[in-house]
Parts: C-alpha cells; sequence; structure tokens
C-alpha cells in the first residue's frame, strides 16, 4: 500500500463519455431568485452520471482513469456553475437587519447636521467672546495711566490693586459661558460617533453575512466524488460529513474547492487500505472518511480524517534525501517529516495514474490557503489514520492588522500572522553568515529589514529597533521596522496592473487620514528571504571552492 503523501493531482479538464447509462439525480443549484418574503432557490437539470453496471476495460490493478477524470471534472464544472454566479440565496431577516440598521445610519446622519449647526454656532459665539476680550482688555490697558496717577495723588494701593484685580477675574471669566457650551457640545459628538461606530461595526458584519454561504455547497459535491474513485480503486468508504452548516465568505469557498479536492482523494488514493488489507490489519472493509467544518474565533477549521494506514516516516525520508531535499545524516522529527509532503514535486507513489504520481497535489494545496491567509498542516499515526486540518479566515474583504512605519511610508502587516513584536538595541543584532540575526529566549531569529527589501530611505542608525516576528507554518522571521503604530481594521483593496506582481505585496489600504499603506503578503515574504538566503550560501560556497 502506497504511504499516504502528497501524490494527489489534478485530472485532465475534458470529460470523458462514460460507458454506462446516465442516471439524473438531484438537481444542481444554478441560480437564486427573492421570492416573497425569502430567497428561493432556482433549480436546473444538472444530470450527475452514476454508472449502472459497465466494467472497465483496465487491468484490475489500475483505476479506471476515465472515471475518476469524469468525476472530477464533473464537480470542477458544477463548482463553475454554483460559485462564480452574481446572485447569492439571502435569508430575508439579513436584509430587514440591514434596512434597520440603514434607517440607524440616517437618525445618526441626522444628529451630525445638527451638531455640524451647533459647531458653526460655538463658532459665533466663540468670534463674540473673543472680540469683548479684546475691548475688555484695551479698556484695562487705557485704565493703567488712570490707575498710575491715582496713586501718585496718594489714593490707596490695597483699593487700587483690588479694583484691577475684579476687572481681570471679570476678563478671566469672559470664556466660561463658551467653555460650558462647548464641552456640551463635545459630548453629544462623542456620544453620535460612538453610535455611529457601533452601527457601522454592525453593518460591516451584516454584509458580511450577505457573503457567507454554507460550506455544504462544497461538501455536498464530495459524495458522487467518494462513490466514483472508490469504485475505481476498489476499496469501500463510508464518508461522514459535520458541520456543514457553517458558513464563510463566498470568495473564499470559491478558492476552497481544489485544496479539498486533492486533500481528499489523496486520503482515498494512499490513506485508506483496500478490504482484504484492511481485514488484515484487524479493521472493517469500509474505511472511514470525515469532512468536518467549524468555527474557531473568527477562523473557520475545516479537518479532513481517515481512518487509513497513516504516513510512513522512514519512506518519506527516504523519498526526501533521494530528491536531496535534506541530509542523510539528519535526523527528522514526525511533523518535519509531514511537512515534507507538501513540498512541491514530492511524491512517493509507485506508479503515475491520474489520481496520482506526477507530485503535483500536496504543494497545491499549501500554495492556494496560503493565498487565502490560512494554514494547513497534517497529522498522522501509523495504521491509525491521517487528519488534515485547515485554517482559514472567514472573509479576506476586511482583516485585522498591525500598522508600522518604514522611514515615511506606512505597512500593513495581518496580525494573524504576528507571532510577537520587541523593542531591541542595536548591539542584540548579531551577525552570523552574513545575516542580521535575533535571539529570543535562545530561538535565533532571521533578522529581515523592510527599508532595505523596498528600498526605502531611512536612518541606518536607530537607538532602538521595533522587530515584529512574524511566521507562517514552521518558518519565522524577524522584520526591522521604525515604530509601531497600532492595531486597526483594514479594507483590503486589490492592485492592479505592474503593481500585481511586487512581491511581498498583498493589497492595499486606506487609513483614516487618506494614506495609502501596502499590506505585506507575509508567506511570500517569508519565501523571498529564504530564497535570498539560499542564494546568498551557495553563491559563498562557490567562491570558497
Amino acid at each position: 500500500m502506497p504511504d499516504q503523501v502528497q501524490d494527489a493531482e489534478e485530472a485532465p479538464a475534458a470529460p470523458v463519455e462514460p460507458a454506462a447509462p446516465i442516471e439524473a439525480t438531484a438537481p444542481a443549484v444554478a441560480a437564486t431568485s427573492i421570492v416573497g418574503g425569502s430567497a428561493e432557490v432556482a433549480p436546473t437539470d444538472a444530470p450527475t452520471p452514476k454508472t449502472s453496471g459497465g466494467r472497465s476495460s483496465k487491468s484490475d490493478d489500475e483505476p479506471d482513469q476515465e472515471q475518476v477524470a469524469a468525476a472530477v471534472s464533473g464537480i470542477r464544472e458544477e463548482a463553475r456553475r454554483t460559485t462564480h454566479g452574481s446572485i447569492l440565496k439571502v435569508d430575508s431577516r439579513r436584509i430587514d437587519n440591514l434596512l434597520n440598521l440603514v434607517s440607524e445610519t440616517v437618525i445618526t446622519k441626522a444628529s451630525f447636521n445638527q451638531l455640524s449647526n451647533k459647531f458653526t454656532e460655538t463658532l459665533v459665539d466663540f468670534q463674540g467672546y473673543q472680540s469683548h476680550l479684546r475691548d475688555q482688555l484695551k479698556e484695562l490697558f487705557d485704565s493703567l495711566p488712570t490707575y498710575l496717577e491715582q496713586a501718585a495723588s496718594g489714593a490707596s494701593i490695597k483699593d487700587l490693586r483690588r479694583e484691577i484685580s475684579t476687572r481681570y477675574e471679570e476678563i478671566y471669566a469672559t470664556f466660561d459661558p463658551f467653555q460650558s457650551s462647548f464641552k456640551g457640545t463635545i459630548a453629544k459628538y462623542r456620544n453620535t460617533a460612538q453610535n455611529l461606530g457601533r452601527i457601522t461595526g454592525e453593518l460591516q458584519e451584516g454584509v458580511m453575512q450577505i457573503r457567507m454561504v454554507p460550506i455544504s455547497q462544497i461538501f455536498s459535491r464530495f459524495p458522487r466524488l467518494i462513490r466514483d474513485l472508490s469504485k475505481s480503486l476498489k476499496k469501500k468508504i463510508d464518508l461522514k460529513i459535520e458541520g456543514e452548516d457553517t458558513e464563510l465568505d463566498k470568495s473564499v469557498i470559491e478558492d476552497l474547492l481544489d485544496p479539498l479536492l486533492h486533500c481528499v482523494r489523496n486520503s482515498l488514493d494512499h490513506g485508506i487500505e483496500t478490504p482484504e488489507e484492511r481485514r488484515e490489519a484487524g479493521k472493517s472493509d469500509a474505511g472511514s472518511l470525515t469532512l468536518k467544518a467549524g468555527n474557531e474565533g473568527n477562523m473557520i477549521l475545516i479537518e479532513i480524517i481517515d481512518d487509513g494506514n497513516g504516513i510512513d516516516v522512514d519512506a518519506v525520508k527516504a523519498k526526501a534525501v533521494d530528491r536531496g531535499l535534506i541530509h542523510p545524516s539528519k535526523t527528522l522529527t514526525d511533523i518535519e517529516a509531514f511537512n515534507l509532503i507538501f513540498h512541491p514535486g514530492f511524491s512517493t507513489a509507485a506508479k503515475v495514474s491520474n489520481v496520482s504520481g506526477r507530485g503535483v497535489g500536496l504543494d497545491v494545496v499549501k500554495r492556494q490557503i496560503d493565498k487565502l491567509n490560512g494554514e494547513v498542516s497534517v497529522w498522522s499515526e501509523r495504521g491509525v489514520g491521517t487528519r488534515f486540518t485547515i485554517k482559514i479566515p472567514l472573509t479576506l474583504a476586511i482583516i485585522q492588522g498591525l500598522l508600522v512605519r518604514v522611514g515615511k511610508e506606512i505597512y500593513v502587516i495581518p496580525i494573524t500572522s504576528v507571532i510577537e513584536s520587541h523593542r531591541i538595541k542595536p548591539s542584540e543584532v548579531k551577525m552570523l553568515d552574513n545575516y542580521e540575526v535575533f535571539n529570543v529566549r535562545d530561538d535565533v531569529i532571521s533578522l529581515l529589514r523592510l527599508s532595505h527589501l523596498f528600498k526605502i530611505p531611512t536612518k541606518e542608525h536607530h537607538e532602538h529597533y521595533f522587530v515584529v516576528i512574524v511566521g507562517s507554518g514552521d518558518k519565522k522571521m524577524g522584520l526591522i521596522v521604525d515604530s509601531l503604530i497600532g492595531e486597526e481594521d483594514v479594507v483590503i483593496k486589490p492592485l492592479r496592473d505592474h503593481f500585481t506582481n511586487s512581491p511581498g505585496i498583498a493589497g492595499a489600504n486606506i487609513t483614516g487620514d487618506g494614506t495609502v499603506s501596502l499590506i505585506i503578503d507575509v508567506s511570500q515574504l517569508l519565501e523571498l528571504g529564504f530564497r535570498n538566503e539560499l542564494e546568498q550560501r551557495k553563491r559563498r560556497e562557490t567562491q570558497i571552492r
């Protein structure tokens, strides 16, 4: 039995005519429309190919390539029909909630209009009090010679001082009425601004909920794939689906199909054994495959679990040594071995087929999940099974970001990628193999100066450095910046034209004062940093030789 490693890959796009008759099953959802008080589904007749007898002309040892290609092609075609449409099925209660929030926004707008008029009146009052103050000061200074004459003629100095103090107190209290009125206006402004912040937050959440679709749109496509693949692989599979009501952003769900497809095919082809092998291992004939989804904070957690043979760490290490990925004397932990299966082109399959063998699969999973600002991990126990865990954000439209300053520029680091931050002295930065490093609790962290990477002029010598340690998967790196500004919600604006190829940049954001800040793609930045490190090491080794 081949070990469960990265072998699941994309099948050819063109479906092949099935040899068996086709029966129509449940119609697929092609469009939705609002009817009455709720959103209704407009079904289309999308038959699902289903074989009724018929044997493959392939040998008994090979999967039916045509059947696999047809199944995967059918799922992808259905995905294009259902996820790329411009119509969403939305609960009417969510629309009603938005209307209520819009009405509150209109009321708040009227409050701001009143406050604007109040501030205008306050400004007029201020100008009146200012004019009155000038008149009082002029009268006081004009009367000073008179006071001097009275003092020279023998008037009581104590009486003159009392009179001048009284007039000064009147001048000092000139702005008291204005101050009281202005404080009241400011208090109303703050209350209205807080109310607007609450409404805006609820409105943002309401709009995000409209974009939310249940993950069942993806999960519902897998029973057919499982059925066809289990027949072609001559295996018995029990599919369990949990948490199919979990909702996530439509833009995320569109990019989630391929990663899940690769993981499921990997589990079927390499994880779950044949009935004969399962009986020898003391297991039931039918293997178990579970698709599970749920919420974990502001992230979506998706698990693909099988009770198959698990990952053979020794086989993975042997293949990695054979490909030159690791040194033969290197000792690998299980986690390090599991992470090797996400390496591009890595495969331990004994033969190449439409299901596996060409090394295209789990590297696609990792690349796609990184693109979604998520993370993927794998756990396995030999003879027990394997679990793929995918974590992705609920939405890609708005994220929490850490704003940092580099020179005169502002950059945003997604808060999900930030591990910790430090304020260090220049003497704490050490050199190791011509690289700047920083010691954090006996862990050596490579440093990357954003000013050097993005060619931003800044002071080379600072009294203190700010280091933001970021990570993606098992990789970590420290980013040196000039200062930390703080956390805030960031609206991601995609980059167009020639900016789309800028390395390490995921998008742009407009701050409250209108300044444009670029959003850093941490995973791409880490790859760029480690790639540069490897290139420089090879260059140094070449020079030494």
